[in-house]
């Protein structure tokens, strides 16, 4: 495989719409918490204080009008940057949409329901209220008879049956959605994809930390590179989790995983040294079985890495596809720059750069994967996700530059 085989992809990455005479996008950002490091932070962050979060140019087009805020934390950062940017904070969802008024004034909505003082269930799911806030900006859609694009942040919900209804209600009033991680649109090393419409045998990507909180990342990490196969994505059959003993097992016994996983750990830039076994002390799987026959694992491999890598088996290529999708660690956490990026995309031409369906799915497989856990680790049938099909183009969506020396943006 050539270097220049695989750039061919992100060369094709879509920019962001010029500046036109028409007015920028006036946008309402929705939020359960906005804190230091909160994902409002940095995704309401950019727009407030430019990409770098600097008071400084480059700034995303579009500009924050209004703002909701669930929680108040002892660090609230909302009340502090809305004076000083002077954007209005509404007391409800409906009037941040309209502006206090009876009808939608706004042009987007920013979903950002991660974060926050929330409980968890059996599943050790937090219980973000995205399903909910979703609907109250549904609900002023419907009566104003009038839908704008909006983004969601992370997962649609934690349950699969809330986010197969939060696409069913985009799709019934006609407005475009984007959702999910950052992740899989960050600078990568190497800056490749996998190659578009090539069929695929296996794949493997690697994270770390909780189950819920970044199992959801490496999904996505996942499911970004095998939905370029050859005849798009068509479904998941069967889901299933592993952890501790019973993950390690699941590596040795296929010796596919054995080989890609190692492949994706080259790649690390955090590998610690050490034999694995020993850094890790409760790793865990999840493996999807696509209705194609791909097989497919995502690990947490907390103690031994805190990056995110892929690696993927291309059926008559020599190499297998690998790469690490690189995140910045401090501000301004360049990888969410990489994300309002794409959100401009839909603000700006009202269409999303990547199917919702990528998230539907990703949503879909976490929520599965936690239910095997607790139904002890049983295979479980998933006809659901098998009904979630979908086709990306050939153009690829991740940051083709990183960030500099003194870590601002570098495109």
């Amino acid at each position: 495989m050539t270097r220049r085989t695989l750039l061919a992809s992100a060369a094709t990455i879509p920019a962001l719409v010029a500046a036109t005479d028409a007015p920028p996008r006036r946008i309402a950002a929705i939020i359960t918490e906005y804190r230091p490091g909160s994902h409002a932070d940095v995704v309401v962050g950019k727009y407030l204080e430019g990409y770098n979060q600097d008071d400084q140019p480059p700034y995303p087009r579009s500009k924050i009008v209004s703002m909701f805020t669930e929680q108040v934390p002892e660090a609230d950062l909302s009340r502090p940057r809305a004076a000083k940017y002077k954007v209005p904070i509404y007391r409800t969802v409906a009037e941040a949409l309209t502006l206090g008024g009876d009808k939608l004034a706004v042009d987007g909505v920013l979903l950002i329901g991660e974060h926050g003082d929330y409980p968890s269930n059996d599943k050790e799911q937090k219980l973000y209220p995205r399903f909910e806030m979703f609907l109250k900006i549904a609900d002023v859609f419907r009566q104003s008879k009038r839908a704008v694009p909006v983004f969601n942040d992370k997962h649609l919900s934690w349950s699969f049956r809330q986010s197969q209804r939060m696409v069913e209600i985009s799709r019934e009033l006609k407005f475009p959605m984007l959702a999910g991680s950052s992740v899989p649109v960050a600078f990568r090393q190497p800056a490749i994809d996998a190659p578009f419409g090539e069929p695929q045998r296996h794949a493997v990507a690697i994270s770390y930390s909780g189950l819920d909180i970044y199992g959801f990342h490496v999904l996505e990490v996942l499911q970004c590179m095998t939905e370029r196969r050859k005849g798009g994505e068509t479904g998941v059959r069967a889901v299933q989790c592993f952890e501790k003993q019973a993950c390690w097992d699941y590596v040795e016994r296929n010796g596919w995983v054995k080989r890609l996983f190692e492949a994706a750990l080259a790649r690390s830039n955090t590998r610690k040294p050490g034999e694995a076994k020993a850094l890790v002390k409760s790793p865990a799987v999840f493996t999807v079985d696509y209705a194609d026959g791909l097989q497919a694992a995502a690990f947490l491999m907390t103690g031994m890495v805190e990056d995110f890598t892929v690696a993927i088996d291309v059926p008559g290529r020599a190499e297998l596809v690998t790469t690490l999708m690189d995140l910045q660690n401090g501000r301004p956490h360049h990888h969410f720059g990489c994300l309002v990026k794409q959100i401009e995309v839909m603000f700006e031409t009202g269409r999303a750069p990547y199917p919702v369906e990528r998230t539907l799915m990703t949503s879909g497989i976490l929520d599965f994967a936690l239910e095997s856990r607790i139904q002890g680790y049983k295979k479980l049938d998933t006809p659901g996700l098998a009904a979630v099909k979908y086709q990306v183009t050939s153009a690829s969506h991740f940051c083709a530059k990183g960030w500099g020396a003194d870590g601002k943006r570098l495109d």
